[in-house]
């Protein structure tokens, strides 16, 4: 029951506990950073100007390609929409 708890939703990914440990302390971290600068910029307005929007679609990036580790046909069931890059340079969910 115990060691269900810690494996099921790695193995539901393609992931070991380890392994699903280092890329949550990863996003976690560049998260935690990206927050960072946020609060910089908005102390400092013309510091860190696309840090978090940038620091943002990097992460979904990374999460959409790698989200499942068993291969692409358990991924197609569960792909994220695709971004839509905007005319002031961010990025949004497409609709």
């Amino acid at each position: 029951m115990i060691k269900r708890a810690f494996t099921e939703h790695p193995a539901s990914v393609g992931e070991s506990y380890v392994a699903h440990m280092g890329c949550a302390f990863s996003f976690g971290a560049s998260m935690i950073i990206g927050g960072l600068a946020c609060l910089l910029h908005g102390l400092f307005p013309f510091a860190f100007t696309k840090s978090g929007s940038r620091r943002i679609e990097t992460l979904y990036r990374r999460m959409v390609t790698h989200r499942d580790r068993r291969g692409p046909a358990f991924a197609a069931d569960r792909a994220m929409p695709a971004m839509e890059r905007r005319a002031d340079g961010g990025a949004q969910a497409a609709e």
